[in-house]
C-alpha cells in the first residue's frame, strides 16, 4: 500500500476533544456516553479497514461503566489484546491458537475500568508483544495513520493507531521493552511507562522471572495521561511507592537533565532522530533547565543479557501455551520471531542463569544515574519509524533480530530496572511518521516526568493528525 494519511476526525460528538474535555462534557450533560461510543464506533468503521488496528470490535454492544463512576466516565477506549475482559477472547496477537472468552476481568482490567471509560473492543498487537512493529506471520499489519506505508510500532500498535487516527482519545497499552513508548514515538502520542508495581499487574506478569511489564495508556495530550494516572491511583495505590496525585502542568523547578545520545549496543542514531532530541534539549534550556551530556553506566553486556531474557520468554510462552493459554495452541503456527527466539534459547540454555543474575543487578546501577540529575533525555528509538515489512516476522530471523536490536536500543533498560519513562512528540511533519523523545526518571518519580512532558507540550504544542498539511 502506498503511504498516505488516514484519520477519522470530523464534526461529530467527539470532535477533536481529548479525554479530559469529553469527560467534562459528559458530567455537564452536554453529551452522553452512548453518543460518544456511537461516534467512536462510526470512526472505527471508517478507518480500521485501512489501518487494521482492531482485534475484537464491540461497536454494537459497547461495555459501559456504571453511571457516574470514575474521572473519565463515558470516554470511549480500547483495551489491548493481552488483557482479560470478561466475555472476550485474549489472543496475545498470536495466530497459534483461538482463545475462548475470558470468564472474568483481569486484575489490571478492573483498575483500568474503574476510571469509567466505555470499552469499544480490543486493539491488535504482535505475537506475545515480542516485536517492535505490529506485523504478523500471515495477517495484514497494523498501519501508521500518519503514513500507512510505515509501522506504527509495537506492541501497543493497535491502540496507538486508534488514538492517533482520532477514533478514541485514549487507549490501553502496556510495556515490556518499549511497547508503550515506541508506538507513542511512531504515532505522535504521549506514552508513559510507569514504575514497576505502580498499577495492578496483568495476568502474565506474575509468572515472569523478572517482571518487565508496566500498564498504562496512549493519549494525544499530557493532561489525558495525567488524568488517567490519577484516576487509576484513586482505585488502588501501591503503598511502597510515593503517590503521584493529579499533575496539572509544568513544574517551576529548575531541573538538571542528562542528555543521552549513544546506545549501549553501539547502534547508530540517525540524523533526524538526533536533530529532534537536540531540538528538545535546546527548548528545555530556553525554559531554564540545565541539559548536559550523560553516559549510561551500562555496556553491551546489558543488551546481550536482555536478548537472552527475551529468548527465555519466547521459550516459556510456547512451551506453556497449551496450559497457560488454550488447548488449541499449535506450536507449528507461531510466527518467525517467536520461533527464532525460542530456538536460540534452546541452544543457549546455559547462558540464562548468568543473564538473569546480571539483569537483577540493574536496579541498583540504574539508581546511581540520578545522583546528580533529576531526568535523562534520549531518543525513544535509534532511528526513524521503519516501513511496513522491515520488522516483519516473515523476514529472515537473524536479520530481523539485528534490526530490532538496532531500533529498540534505548527502552528495554527501564523495563529491567522497573523504572518510569515517558515518550512525547518531538517532530511532527507532513508526509512522514513523527519522531518522539524519551525522558526517564528515578523509581517512583512519574510526577517529574509528567511535569517535563507538560513543559515540552507548552514549548511546542503537539499537533493532531488533521492539523498537519
Amino acid at each position: 500500500m502506498d503511504g498516505h494519511v488516514v484519520h477519522a476526525f470530523c464534526d461529530d460528538a467527539l470532535g477533536s476533544a481529548d479525554a479530559v474535555a469529553l469527560a467534562k462534557q459528559v458530567r455537564s450533560g452536554q453529551v452522553s456516553p452512548a453518543e460518544l461510543a456511537s461516534a467512536a464506533a462510526d470512526r472505527a468503521r471508517k478507518v480500521d479497514p485501512l489501518l487494521g488496528a482492531v482485534q475484537v470490535p464491540l461497536y454494537d454492544q459497547p461495555r459501559y461503566a456504571p453511571e457516574d463512576t470514575g474521572a473519565l466516565y463515558g470516554v470511549p477506549t480500547f483495551v489491548k489484546d493481552n488483557t482479560d475482559l470478561r466475555g472476550l477472547p485474549t489472543n496475545h496477537g498470536s495466530e497459534a491458537y483461538t482463545a475462548r472468552p475470558a470468564r472474568r476481568d483481569g486484575a489490571y482490567a478492573t483498575q483500568f475500568l474503574s476510571t469509567g471509560m466505555t470499552v469499544l473492543g480490543k486493539s491488535r498487537m504482535p505475537e506475545f508483544g515480542f516485536n517492535a512493529s505490529t506485523e504478523f506471520q500471515t495477517g495484514p499489519p497494523t498501519r501508521n495513520p500518519w503514513h500507512t506505508g510505515h509501522s506504527v510500532g509495537a506492541s501497543s500498535g493497535g491502540s496507538a493507531a486508534l488514538v492517533a487516527a482520532g477514533v478514541v482519545p485514549i487507549a490501553h497499552a502496556n510495556d515490556g521493552g518499549g511497547s508503550i513508548r515506541i508506538p507513542a514515538a511512531c504515532a505522535g502520542l504521549v506514552g508513559l511507562k510507569p514504575t514497576r508495581g505502580r498499577h495492578r499487574d496483568g495476568e502474565q506478569a506474575s509468572h515472569l522471572p523478572i517482571n518487565i511489564v508496566s500498564e498504562g495508556v496512549l493519549t494525544r495530550s499530557v493532561r489525558d495521561t495525567a488524568a488517567f494516572v490519577a484516576a487509576a491511583e484513586d482505585h488502588w495505590r501501591n503503598p511502597s511507592l510515593p503517590p503521584i496525585g493529579r499533575v496539572d502542568g509544568p513544574s517551576r523547578r529548575r531541573l538538571r537533565i542528562g542528555l543521552v545520545l549513544d546506545t549501549v549496543t553501539g547502534a547508530p542514531v540517525d540524523q533526524p532522530t538526533r536533530d529532534a532530541v537536540e531540538r528538545v534539549a535546546a527548548l528545555l534550556e530556553q525554559a531554564g533547565h540545565v541539559v548536559e551530556p550523560f553516559t549510561l553506566p551500562f555496556t553491551e553486556q546489558f543488551a546481550v543479557d536482555f536478548i537472552q531474557y527475551w529468548r527465555l520468554l519466547a521459550d516459556l510462552a510456547v512451551s506453556t501455551g497449551k496450559v497457560m493459554l488454550d488447548r488449541s495452541f499449535d506450536t507449528a503456527e507461531i510466527d518467525g520471531l517467536t520461533g527464532g527466539l525460542r530456538a536460540q534459547h534452546r541452544r543457549s540454555l546455559h547462558r540464562t542463569p548468568g543473564a538473569l543474575l546480571r539483569l537483577r543487578r540493574v536496579v541498583a546501577t540504574y539508581a546511581t544515574m540520578f545522583a546528580r540529575h533529576e531526568l535523562l533525555l534520549s531518543p525513544t528509538s535509534a532511528h526513524s519509524t521503519p516501513g511496513i515489512g522491515y520488522l516483519s516476522p516473515t523476514a529472515e530471523f537473524d536479520e530481523l533480530l539485528d534490526r530490532l536490536q538496532n531500533y529498540a536500543a534505548y527502552t528495554p533498560l527501564h523495563n529491567i530496572a522497573g523504572a518510569p519513562a515517558v515518550t512525547v512528540p518531538a517532530r511532527v511533519d507532513a508526509g512522514r511518521p513523527p519522531i518522539g523523545v524519551h525522558f526517564s526518571a528515578a523509581h517512583g518519580d512519574e510526577r517529574t516526568l509528567l511535569e517535563i512532558a507538560y513543559t515540552v507540550e507548552a514549548c511546542q504544542p503537539f499537533p493532531t493528525i488533521q492539523e498537519i498539511r
